[in-house]
């Protein structure tokens, strides 16, 4: 795919090239991984293939920065405080969002959120949201239990796909006894509870 120009200055070779400097081997296949599974939803769903591709290609771009960056940009820029709290699982998507559009000049805020949701969700998620949180969960490199159940869903319903995904990741993450970070929560409350009440109020 060939970007249009509009959302980046980069080709995509450029924008490989790029993103890949910031990462490991595994970590650049595991992202490849997920563009493909974003465009591949995207076009399902009828939303931008193009916007999907950068999403995918940027949402793990600062995963392997160090500790200290993300916690000296959360205390200059004003960030919540809070976020301190947390590591890396959380602050390579609210936090990276900020390096993606500072270092690689990428501009668009649909393109953005999507970074800054992919880990945590969101009660409020566009559709490109909703495919990189799902693309990144699903895609081919992954191999964990349910993950054949959540491709399938991801095929027939996106928003049932969030939901299974919010599901066993706080699942995941109550067994590992981890600090769950609050927009987890709003999500799992919106997308599964919330939902659930609507099918049988």
């Amino acid at each position: 795919m060939d970007f249009s120009g509009e959302y980046t200055t980069f080709k995509r070779e450029e924008l490989m090239q790029k993103v890949q400097m910031h990462m490991s081997e595994r970590r650049f296949k595991h992202v490849l991984g997920v563009e493909e599974t974003a465009i591949a939803l995207a076009a399902k769903y009828g939303a931008s293939e193009e916007k999907a591709s950068i999403a995918a290609l940027t949402h793990d771009y600062a995963k392997e920065r160090p500790n200290e960056e993300f916690e000296m940009i959360i205390l200059r820029d004003g960030y919540d405080q809070d976020l301190l709290n947390y590591g890396n699982a959380i602050w390579h998507g609210l936090v990276g969002a900020s390096m993606v559009q500072r270092e690689l000049g990428i501009n668009d805020e649909e393109i953005l959120e999507a970074i800054r949701l992919h880990t945590t969700g969101g009660a409020k998620m566009s559709l490109l949201d909703k495919i990189i949180y799902v693309a990144d969960y699903i895609e081919p490199g992954r191999d964990f239990p349910g993950v054949k159940e959540a491709r399938e869903l991801a095929l027939v319903d996106l928003d049932e796909a969030v939901a299974y995904e919010t599901k066993h990741t706080l699942q995941h993450l109550i067994e590992k006894e981890q600090k769950i970070y609050p927009k987890t929560i709003e999500t799992y409350n919106y997308w599964v509870v919330g939902k659930a009440a609507q099918i049988n109020p």
